[in-house]
């Protein structure tokens, strides 16, 4: 497939919201069952080379975060809520790195597409830092979005394609066990109450 940059800010109802932490195939997996969110496209994101290849992103050298984009209906869910659930499936305390995947490639981040996603990405870490829920500081970082390629075919839906991969039952795997730990409904209650995050959080750290 050739690659191709996702035109952003189309004049609809619908949003955009664009994450890293780790590799992309993990979180895609999660994002493509909670509801609310209609599309989810795994790519490479905030980097110097034009179209990159996944061989040239694992190297590092292009400077481009595994990334997916999501398109979510905000009526049905919002920028706060897909932030707590993104929280919630990696660590984003280990700079550069989730689990076995090392590289500035593997990142965690939030690319904000206007000025409320970046106040909303900047609360929810200030509250998550308030209340603890990590022993180490949040290395998240917060930045604005540039471009997105999408990642070749192969890569989307990639769990969906390969259950049974070694890599899927090891990592993927286990986060779907946390995200259904989680009563989405409640996590909405308890956001608008801003009830203690930590009783969100602790099926996650356990």
């Amino acid at each position: 497939m050739t690659q191709k940059q996702i035109y952003i800010d189309k004049p609809n109802s619908k949003k955009l919201a664009t994450v890293a932490g780790g590799c992309f195939w993990c979180l895609e997996a999660i994002f493509n069952e909670v509801d609310g969110i209609e599309k989810v496209v795994s790519g490479y994101t905030d980097g110097e080379t034009i179209n990159p290849s996944y061989s040239e992103v694992c190297s590092g050298a292009t400077g481009h975060a595994e990334a997916v984009q999501l398109t979510f209906d905000p009526k049905r869910i919002s920028f706060e809520e897909i932030l707590q659930i993104f929280f919630s499936i990696h660590d984003p305390t280990t700079l550069n790195r989730q689990g076995s995947d090392v590289g500035t490639q593997y990142r965690s981040a939030i690319f904000y597409h206007n000025e409320e996603q970046k106040a909303v990405a900047e609360q929810v870490i200030q509250e998550l830092s308030t209340a603890k829920v990590w022993s180490g500081p949040i290395v998240t970082e917060v930045v604005p979005f540039r471009e997105f390629y999408v990642a070749e075919d192969y890569h989307q839906k990639y769990f969906e394609k390969n259950p049974e991969e070694a890599y899927c039952q090891m990592v993927i795997a286990p986060k779907f066990a946390k995200l259904c730990k989680l009563d989405i409904e409640k996590v909405k209650n308890r956001l608008h109450n801003r009830l203690k995050l930590n009783d969100f959080f602790s099926p996650c750290l356990n």
